[in-house]
């Protein structure tokens, strides 16, 4: 993103028109470079050339005027004209800079003009009434997204205001090596809520949701390990040491 001011916010408000006119130079900031990586995604609703409204780059043009030539149609006609772009042969408009691939895309484009290049954005529906983590109870089913995965497992917004841990061995019924095996960020996911502890602010979660929530929260369980007494071996009574050592020095 170029960082702009109020003059040149107000600059690019026809700069699409600008740009497709061969007028670059003057869009401040508009290099070669960022033109040829922009003017793809750039849209010219009421330009003079129906192409600038589609995601037909600028620079493919020429094979566009090509297209129009051999089908005898009016670009006007032709955008999004399914029928008479299947007729083509892509093979045809190849040129030393232009492959087969871009010959094809450049039509599927020309067969979609409107369409939006970026894919789907995904967002979880948050169960409602779920806002905090005093509303999470073990056992809920829950929707969220992956924000993060690591080495030890991928952290997961459930709509709380703090993320939860899926642990690698929560991830899937069968071994994990790598959790990036499995998710990755921006994954929609169902979640069981395993444990919830509200002072350290951590949740346990996992994505088998046949699991069943721990009877006590992960980070209790911890506290009372660390203060649960060790059990030292039995020692053998030094009498009995003594006794046998005595016995085997009597029969040498």
């Amino acid at each position: 993103c170029l960082p702009l001011d109020r003059g040149d916010a107000l600059f690019f408000q026809w700069a699409g028109f600008a740009c497709f006119a061969g007028q670059t130079k003057q869009v401040p900031r508009l290099g070669p470079k960022t033109y040829e990586q922009a003017a793809g995604f750039m849209r010219v609703m009421n330009g003079s050339n129906p192409l600038d409204r589609s995601s037909v780059h600028p620079e493919s043009y020429p094979i566009v005027k090509k297209i129009i030539e051999e089908s005898g149609c009016r670009i006007e006609n032709l955008l999004g004209n399914h029928d008479e772009l299947k007729a083509l042969q892509p093979a045809n408009f190849i040129t030393e800079k232009f492959g087969l691939p871009t010959v094809i895309d450049i039509i599927s484009k020309l067969e979609k003009p409107g369409r939006d290049p970026r894919p789907d954005f995904k967002t979880a529906s948050f169960k409602e009434g779920v806002e905090s983590l005093q509303d999470l109870k073990p056992e809920m089913i829950l929707e969220g997204i992956i924000t993060n995965v690591t080495n030890f497992g991928a952290f997961v917004d459930i709509g709380v205001h703090q993320d939860g841990l899926v642990h690698i061995s929560n991830l899937s019924n069968k071994f994990v090596k790598d959790p990036r095996e499995v998710v990755k960020t921006g994954d929609l996911v169902k979640v069981k809520v395993l444990d919830v502890d509200i002072p350290r602010r951590r949740i346990g979660l996992t994505l088998r949701l046949d699991d069943k929530a721990e009877r006590k929260p992960v980070a209790k369980q911890r506290q009372e390990m660390a203060h649960k007494p060790h059990k030292k071996p039995a020692q053998a009574p030094i009498g009995n040491s003594l006794a046998a050592a005595f016995a085997k020095a009597h029969k040498d």
